[in-house]
């Protein structure tokens, strides 16, 4: 099989869904969406077993573009994440009943082919395409389905449009520069390219801007927290779960291996504005009162923290990092499901307002507490393996790093489980009516994918350390 099989069905299904009507949307996008992580895990076994899934096609043939797709380890475990998180977001939004639901379904399953797209071109210029087109079911997404007043979701919105695209155009030039250089935006020719110091400089710099923003990384990330809290529900499993992955994996696919020495000059400051950028989401977390807010600023503290394993340029940072994505994506889409359970039978994201649940659903609250000891990377979850090779890492470029990004353990901990209180325990303060075995999947999934490969690691591990290896290689 070629790897274009995953992204025809995504696309095709987002057809369907859209021409479906709104009474068999959501199911039609279900289905299709894990007909998507079928041809995945299908992929799957025929890369284990030796075959190439690769497509290179031409495409505009005078501009020496070719449709070009390409399937390691890294890009693969990618994909995975977009194909298995995708059912798990669409089935989320069963528990809401969405306005012209054919159409929010129809642009959940484009928003996937336009993220695994990212993932798997390995030709510059339609690595952009994708990369850009993710941007348009989102903002749509957000705009026409988001929550509070109409005018501030436009505001919020917009920030997030113009920001990422302004970071995205920096990226643009570079792409331009080296096809100028070398006659293709094939990967491998751009890696092959003998430019000077200044030159890589430029590049280096031109795509951190576009994938600082997109992470977002500080002082890049003010359009986070308003852009998180105002889109549905699922619109922030999205963003969250899956496209912020998309700067951090373009950061080891794309910048590092075309900048070399010059990535190894500017670890200090890479390194210190992440780790900065840990302390601080950690700080402002503590002071959330909007639960959305809360958990779009502990993102911003995780992903810092992933960000300054990547740069250490290391392969156990390189090993943590990619651990670290995969877990957070999942652990993610399950704190924010949680918290739109809360909301539709309270109908509030204000933390003050909550609490006494767990004398009323001991279920969910013990589901709500397993994935919360995740997200604090609890030995024996699959957070704690990220985390451990990261702070390792760390510790080997320099041991004040990883003392320093430590103190994710104890602020985050603190915080989660001082918002656990504040929304769980405690005498009650109002009805929650238990959630039913339809609405638990989710969780059931999130949990049981947590604690399984916090103990069975070795495959993803297995999976992924031949391409990082070749990456470090082509750094070093």
């Amino acid at each position: 099989m070629d790897i274009s099989i995953v992204l025809i069905v995504l696309l095709v299904g987002a057809l369907v869904t859209y021409l479906s009507g709104n009474k068999f949307a959501s199911k039609i996008a279900l289905v299709s969406s894990i007909a998507a992580f079928g041809a995945t895990a299908l992929a799957l076994n025929a890369y284990q077993a030796g075959e190439n899934l690769d497509v290179n096609l031409p495409w505009i043939t005078q501009l020496n573009i070719n449709f070009a797709l390409h399937v390691d380890g890294l890009s693969l475990v990618m994909l995975l994440l977009t194909t298995g998180l995708l059912p798990l977001i669409i089935l989320s939004g069963f528990i809401t009943k969405f306005e012209n639901s054919k159409s929010i379904y129809a642009l959940m399953l484009f928003m996937g082919f336009a993220m695994a797209g990212t993932f798997l071109a390995s030709d510059g210029f339609l690595y952009y395409i994708f990369w850009e087109i993710a941007l348009i079911p989102i903002y749509f997404i957000a705009l026409n389905w988001g929550n509070g007043d109409l005018e501030e979701r436009k505001k919020a919105i917009l920030k997030f449009f113009i920001y990422t695209f302004a970071g995205s155009l920096f990226m643009l030039l570079a792409f331009i520069y080296l096809y100028t250089k070398g006659g293709s935006f094939d990967i491998n020719k751009l890696y092959a390219l003998q430019l000077t110091t200044t030159e890589k400089t430029y590049i280096f710099f031109a795509f951190f801007l576009a994938y600082a923003i997109k992470i977002p990384l500080i002082p890049f990330h003010t359009w986070q927290a308003n852009t998180y809290s105002k889109a549905p529900a699922v619109g922030t499993m999205l963003l969250s779960g899956i496209m912020l992955k998309m700067g951090l994996y373009s950061v080891l696919r794309w910048q590092l291996p075309l900048s070399d020495e010059v990535a190894k000059a500017h670890i200090p400051v890479i390194v210190g504005l992440s780790i900065a950028g840990i302390i601080y989401g950690a700080i402002v977390t503590l002071k959330q009162k909007d639960i959305k807010k809360f958990l779009a600023y502990s993102s911003l503290s995780h992903v810092g923290l992933i960000a300054a394993g990547l740069y250490s340029l290391t392969i156990e940072g390189f090993q943590g990092a990619v651990l670290q994505m995969l877990s957070h994506g999942i652990v993610i889409v399950g704190l924010f499901y949680i918290v739109e359970l809360i909301y539709s039978r309270y109908n509030t994201y204000e933390i003050k307002e909550m609490g006494g649940i767990r004398i009323q659903d001991t279920y969910f609250a013990s589901l709500f507490m397993i994935i919360m000891l995740a997200s604090v990377a609890l030995p024996t979850t699959f957070n704690f393996i990220g985390e451990f090779n990261l702070l390792y890492s760390l510790f080997k470029v320099n041991i004040w790093y990883a003392v320093i990004a430590g103190t994710t353990i104890i602020l985050g901990a603190f915080y989660m489980l001082r918002m656990f209180q504040k929304v769980m325990l405690g005498s009650q303060t109002k009805t929650f009516h238990k959630i039913s075995k339809q609405e638990s999947i989710v969780l059931v999934i999130v949990v049981g994918l947590t604690i399984f490969f916090g103990l069975f690691p070795q495959p993803i591990i297995d999976l992924i350390t031949p391409s990082l290896q070749s990456i470090l290689t082509q750094i070093k």
